[in-house]
């Protein structure tokens, strides 16, 4: 029984998704010191942003859950379907959000008051395509603020260098939030709920999402210019530039047989050489 619970909640999360937001978060902790942080340090950094990112999906859960009853495709989630009562995703939202406060007293003293400012942009976001196309930058804002906050947790301060980091990687999620979006056009439109996809349509949709990665790419290496990181950095840097081409190349249409490559393994793919060549730099002058 607890076995099976402990993956219904898996699955609630999405904690394969975790292969999104994790790479970009180390590397904002990676950049800010130019050099990887001590074990404690990064270790408290990771339970701090699982917490978070367990908080931010939970919620999102919850408020959508008439939604997602719904949506055909949604229909069959852990709440709609009846897998978890919401009482219980209630306990385990406040669960984490408790272990995410737990963290910021092992973290500099400014964690403490400014952790509410990460998770406000999770709890807004779900209403956001109630009411506007702009929940996919509503999205980017959320999941970027975690490089800051990993950024914030090495130095114990809230430099500006930090934000393009982050914008860099809120405008790469917002790209692909588009390309997702795709999925539920016909369902946005029936419940009157907004995307660029559904308020705008394909067109504009798939050049939305070409030039919030282009500005992605552009802030990425702005960062490492405003580091003085090595030339491994932007090696990388260029790789993820030819990734998103690609998948936005995959996207020049509005396929959705081809939504699963583009969303999981493209962007699974570029987090992982994002990671690994930040790393990387910080060993090769």
């Amino acid at each position: 029984m607890l076995i099976t619970y402990v993956r219904r909640f898996a699955s609630l999360v999405r904690f394969e998704h975790s292969i999104f937001a994790l790479p970009f978060a180390y590397a904002g902790a990676f950049l800010a010191e130019m050099a990887v942080p001590g074990f404690w340090r990064m270790f408290w950094i990771t339970v701090a942003l699982i917490a978070a990112r367990s908080f931010g999906m939970a919620i999102n859960r919850l408020i959508d859950a008439s939604i997602d009853a719904r949506n055909p495709r949604t229909a069959g989630r852990e709440i709609p379907s009846g897998l978890l009562k919401k009482w219980q995703v209630w306990i385990f939202t406040l669960a984490s959000l408790t272990v995410l406060v737990v963290a910021t007293f092992n973290l500099p003293v400014i964690t403490r008051y400014l952790w509410p400012l990460v998770i406000i942009p999770m709890v807004v976001y779900p209403y956001t395509k109630r009411w506007t196309w702009l929940c996919h930058l509503i999205l980017g804002l959320a999941d970027g603020l975690a490089p800051v906050g990993a950024w914030v947790a090495v130095t114990g301060t809230v430099p500006w260098q930090a934000f393009l980091l982050g914008s860099g990687v809120g405008l790469w999620i917002a790209g692909f939030d588009v390309i997702y979006a795709f999925m539920d056009t016909a369902v946005d439109r029936a419940q009157s709920l907004h995307s660029i996809p559904a308020d705008f349509g394909e067109r504009v949709s798939l050049w939305s999402t070409r030039i919030f990665h282009l500005l992605a790419i552009v802030l990425l290496a702005l960062t490492g210019w405003v580091q003085g990181t090595s030339f491994v950095y932007y090696l990388g840097v260029g790789i993820c530039a030819v990734l998103l081409f690609y998948e936005n190349w995959l996207m020049r249409k509005a396929d959705l047989e081809k939504v699963g490559v583009a969303f999981m393994t493209m962007n699974g793919i570029i987090s992982v050489v994002f990671i690994f060549f930040t790393t990387l730099s910080l060993f090769v002058p």
